[in-house]
This record gives C-alpha cells, sequence and structure tokens, in this order.
C-alpha cells in the first residue's frame, strides 16, 4: 500500500528523530533518515529543504508534543494540582531517550541562530504556560524548570537505568526540592 505525502513526512520526522538523537545536527546523516523511512535522499530534500530544517522540524514536531503534555496534563487545574501535573507528563517523556537526547543535543547547539531562536520560543512558550496554569512565583516556577532539566540530564547519562549514589542523590535533591517549592509557595 502506498504511504500518503504526510505517511511519508510522519516516517522521515521519526527517522530523523532517533538520527538525531544519537548524533546530533552535524553527525547524522541525511541518507541514513532517508533509508530508515524508505524514502530516497532527493525526496527527503523535497519534503525538507535542508538538513537543518529537517533538524529544526524534528525538533519542533517534539517540543510541540511537550508542550501538548503539559497543556493536557494541567487543563482545568490550577496551583500545586496544575505543576504536579504537567511534572507527571514529564515523567511519561523522560521514559523516550530519543526525545530526551534530542533536548540535550538542541540545547547544546543554541550558537547557531536560527536553532538558538526555535529554542527560546519553545522555552518561552513553556514558561508561559507553566505560569498561566499554575498561577505560581517566579522561584516555584523557576524551581520546576530547574529539577526538570536536572533530571532532564540525568536521563541522558542514564542514571536510571545505570544508578549510581551520586545520582540517586541528585534524584532524591529533585524530589525533596521540588515537593519544598510546592510547599512554600
Amino acid at each position: 500500500m502506498r504511504q500518503t505525502a504526510d505517511e511519508r513526512r510522519e516516517a522521515v520526522l521519526e527517522a530523523a528523530l532517533h538520527e538525531f538523537a544519537a548524533k546530533g545536527l552535524h553527525g547524522a546523516s541525511t541518507d541514513e533518515i532517508a533509508r530508515a523511512a524508505g524514502i530516497s535522499q532527493p525526496y527527503l530534500f523535497r519534503l525538507f529543504g535542508t538538513k537543518k530544517e529537517l533538524y529544526l522540524a524534528t525538533a519542533r514536531e517534539t517540543t510541540d508534543a511537550l508542550y501538548s503534555a503539559f497543556e493536557r496534563a494541567s487543563r482545568g487545574k490550577h496551583g500545586d494540582e496544575a505543576l504536579s501535573a504537567m511534572r507527571d507528563a514529564y515523567s511519561v517523556i523522560l521514559l523516550d531517550r530519543d526525545r530526551v537526547m534530542l533536548q540535550l543535543k538542541c540545547w547544546s547547539t543554541c550558537d547557531d541562530p536560527d536553532l538558538r531562536e526555535q529554542a527560546r520560543a519553545t522555552w518561552r512558550d513553556l514558561v508561559e504556560l507553566v505560569e498561566q496554569r499554575s498561577g505560581l512565583g517566579p522561584d516555584v516556577v523557576a524551581g520546576f524548570f530547574s529539577n526538570g532539566v536536572m533530571l532532564t540530564i540525568l536521563t541522558g547519562l542514564d542514571a536510571f537505568t545505570e544508578p549510581t549514589p551520586w545520582a540517586d542523590r541528585l534524584v532524591e535533591g529533585c524530589r525533596e526540592n521540588f515537593g519544598r517549592s510546592l510547599a512554600e509557595s
């Protein structure tokens, strides 16, 4: 059965997610992405123009999914309840190693103005959503994101699948700090 253009585009984005998560923008192979998606490399470039545009589209889809997860989880909630729901939604996202690794790679490529602009827009949207839904102050919102970033880094380091005492202490500290922030707000 023939794939539609949308199905091919989705297949490319899924293949790109895996390749970019593993190798980053500069190390990833568009030939490997095209092969994994079952299309030709020239067709990949017809769909996305350049490797960088494909990277940006892949990162955008990943962060759009994160925003949607936060939005759905916090819908109809406020304060601590909204923040806890978004934290729980992020806990599920942390299980997808490719998405976590792509996030880390995106943050580390902000020396490129286009990548930086997209990353800043993503952070702006997420911060504004968390502020709006929780209604909590900047210290609590900053703590929420600080703990999320730490958990993202620990996931990238395989600290949950290969636990060590130092990583366990950091995870516990994130949990304690998060609870303290909510209690003090």
